[in-house]
């Protein structure tokens, strides 16, 4: 790992539209960080071939989307505890042992949310009822954070219910004062406090297929940015009392990326501020 100006990147399928790139560099101007930050186009069964070679070639740090954060998890060598509770990672950290280079997984997303709810967006959690729709690698990431703000509930719906009972079951056996349960999506029924799009239906401009009651009156957080998304345009069509898109998430996770690669903390106000202004 040499050369002059350090490299990172991230890497998923897809990953053409990903604002990573724009993040980091405004974060490297802020601090008088040279790098680059480049984008790798990878699905799950190319991803240790394009990880292992970006490293190879120098890569000081990956950054990692869907589909490709359970890949992430068994790639590295080892994990740091959020991201093995998870078993997922978006964050790669190369580090040196006994003259070996070794892989360091850690996922941001669950501390990026809560910071952009918390902080940007002035959101309570606690004593709340909250409904997380989906249970893939986005979900994994985030839901032990928000049960660890002691909700009054936690909900998970999936398209199949039994892979939002299982993330559920494993989730209260670790925060068993908190009331966690799994669903289909087509069994909501309630409305909720605070409703998070962690699906991926949202890359495609879709809409999860849940009843509209379930949003009325809620915050609804689609955790893919963009704007106005399709989930958020609906959510106000049936109800909702806001919304917001997930670039507060990813500006709020990317600053722990950064800070875990080169040791400096970046302010994320001015970036997300520069950001939505469309500069």
């Amino acid at each position: 790992m040499n050369g002059s100006i350090d490299r990172y990147a991230v890497i998923g399928d897809p990953v053409a539209h990903s604002m990573s790139p724009r993040v980091h560099a405004l974060f490297a101007a802020q601090l008088a960080q040279e790098l680059t930050y480049d984008r790798i186009l990878a699905g799950v069964d190319a991803f240790a071939a394009a990880a292992g070679e970006f490293f190879r070639a120098g890569g000081r740090g990956l950054n990692v989307t869907v589909p490709c954060k359970f890949a992430a998890a068994d790639w590295v060598d080892e994990l740091e505890p959020q991201a093995a509770a998870a078993g997922v990672v978006n964050t790669i950290v190369p580090f040196t042992e006994q003259a070996t280079v070794r892989f360091r997984g850690h996922n941001t997303d669950g501390p990026g949310l809560l910071g952009d709810l918390s902080e940007n967006l002035a959101e309570p959690l606690a004593g709340r009822r909250l409904l997380l729709l989906g249970a893939g690698g986005a979900v994994n990431g985030v839901v032990r954070h928000l049960a660890g703000q002691a909700p009054r509930e936690l909900v998970i719906a999936n398209r199949t219910d039994a892979r939002a009972q299982a993330l559920a079951a494993a989730v209260h056996a670790e925060f068993p004062t908190v009331p966690i349960r799994g669903c289909s999506l087509a069994d909501l029924s309630d409305s909720f406090d605070l409703v998070i799009n962690g699906t991926s239906a949202g890359l495609t401009e879709q809409v999860p297929a849940i009843s509209g009651k379930v949003v009325h009156g809620a915050l609804c957080y689609d955790m893919v940015y963009g704007g106005e998304t399709a989930f958020c345009r609906w959510a106000l069509a049936e109800g909702a009392r806001g919304v917001s898109d997930g670039l507060g998430m990813l500006v709020e996770q990317a600053a722990l990326a950064f800070t875990l690669w080169t040791g400096k903390v970046p302010l994320t106000q001015p970036v997300l501020a520069e950001l939505r202004a469309g500069n």
